[in-house]
């Protein structure tokens, strides 16, 4: 059991900080805290799938010279469809390097990049209730709203009463 554990300790490191990031997310009043707590989380799962996507032995998706088509002296050999597969004619079972995928690193990339766009968004929006309520406090915030909706619906009901007297 051990073993196991300690075999995966970069997974658990990760999940513990997607766990505190959710944790501060979530309790924080502070509306700056909770988008730091999103962006950490944002950034636990791009660290999650890049840690996946290692292949062990692995380079670069790069195509290496030794694995090129018709790298070596034995171009004949080639040209008979020894290296191909019935299937379009690309090769797969006879590369000499292992590559990594590149995909996951794409899309990662795409995810930061996104994450950073909508961070700044979140942050526009907390200067503009900064702005407007005074403060970056959700319950503050929250209770001003609650206010702000009782008095017009006092205001509607008086309005009501007005229409139909």
């Amino acid at each position: 059991m051990w073993e196991f554990i300690l075999d995966r300790a970069g997974y658990w490191a990760i999940i513990g900080l997607m766990m505190i990031s959710l944790f501060i997310a979530f309790s924080a009043e502070n509306l700056i805290k909770r988008l730091v707590g999103l962006s950490l989380f944002q950034t636990t799962i791009c660290l999650f799938y890049v840690t996946l996507s290692k292949v062990s032995g692995g380079t670069a998706p790069v195509l290496l010279k030794e694995d090129m088509p018709y790298h070596s002296a034995d171009h004949a050999a080639a040209e008979t469809g020894a290296q191909l597969t019935a299937a379009g004619g690309e090769r797969f079972a006879d590369l000499v390097h292992t590559y990594s995928n590149p995909l996951p690193h794409v899309l990662m990339l795409t995810a930061i990049v996104v994450g950073v766009a909508t961070l700044s968004v979140g942050l526009a929006l907390i200067v503009r209730i900064r702005e407007a309520y005074g403060t970056i406090e959700a319950d503050d915030v929250r209770a001003m709203d609650i206010e702000t909706a009782i008095a017009q619906e006092a205001e509607a009901g008086k309005d009501l009463k007005e229409a139909t007297a």
